[in-house]
Parts: structure tokens; C-alpha cells; sequence
């Protein structure tokens, strides 16, 4: 994996409608989970109960949360892309997600990345990022979107 280095709105207009990069692989494991399910008082069985999950569930074992998929994507991107010369970074948005397919516990998944479009917004960057959550050895990602990230640069 090569990381891209970004300074500056001309450094990311670069990358326009091109493929920035993908991250490494990243294991998805029934602590995490469990954390998860933890800070956000989801404790549904699917992805809490390795036992009943195995014997009930449709998928033979234990899910991560699609909200934990996605909110290891700040970790994912910044594999993936080192936005220097900052003032501030903003999550704006997310457009389009969609959970194409649940993560089973200790499944390792990478995040693809494609730059959408970039704007200047009088100073303000606006990137919008085509991502797709892959899961290792399945043919359907667990999710497709666009995030949307406003960018303010020191200059």
C-alpha cells in the first residue's frame, strides 16, 4: 500500500474522478464487536451470542454492526490518504450507503477509495468519496457510498 500525500486543493484536484487508493485488510474480531455493541447499547444476540447466533442466525456466526463497518473508515482512509497543511477536517456527509452485505466475525475487510469530484469553496475543500468496503474472499462489498469531507487548509 503507497499512501497519497495531500497539501492543498491543486494536490487533490489531481486525483479527480481517479482511484486514490485502498487500504490494508483489517480484521473485524467479536471484541470489537463487543465494544461496539457496548458504546452504542446495541446488544442485539446477532452480534453479541457467538452460541445462539451459531445455532438461530442466518449467517452461522456473529455480525459486526454495519455502523461499526463504517465507523472504522476514518482508520481505513487515513491508510490511504495523508491530508497535510490542515486547519480542520470535517465529516459532512455520507450519500448513497448502502449495506450490500454483513461482515461475520473475524472477516477482514479493506476500504477502496475513488475521489468523486473536488470543489473550492471559497477557501473550503469539498471532497466527495466514492468508498467500497470489501470483504476478503466474497464477491459483495459490505458496503458502497459517497463520504463527503470538507477540508480547510492552513493555506
Amino acid at each position: 500500500m503507497s499512501q497519497v500525500i495531500i497539501r492543498s486543493f491543486e494536490e487533490f484536484e489531481k486525483f479527480n474522478g481517479q482511484q486514490i487508493g485502498s487500504s490494508d485488510y483489517f480484521k473485524i474480531t467479536q471484541d470489537q464487536i463487543n465494544l461496539f455493541a457496548d458504546a452504542t447499547h446495541d446488544h442485539q444476540w446477532i452480534h453479541t451470542n457467538p452460541e445462539r447466533a451459531k445455532k438461530e442466525g442466518a449467517f452461522g456466526n456473529t455480525i459486526a454492526h454495519g455502523y461499526l463497518t463504517l465507523s472504522i473508515v476514518p482508520h481505513l482512509w487515513e491508510q490511504i490518504v495523508d491530508v497535510r497543511n490542515l486547519k480542520m477536517m470535517i465529516n459532512y456527509g455520507i450519500e448513497s450507503l448502502r449495506f450490500a452485505s454483513p461482515v461475520l466475525v473475524d472477516q477482514e475487510v479493506k476500504l477502496h477509495a475513488t475521489l468523486k469530484s473536488v470543489m473550492n469553496l471559497r477557501g473550503t475543500v469539498k471532497a466527495e468519496v466514492q468508498v467500497k468496503l470489501e470483504i476478503k474472499d466474497q464477491k459483495k462489498p459490505a458496503f458502497t457510498g459517497v463520504l463527503i469531507f470538507l477540508y480547510h487548509f492552513m493555506d
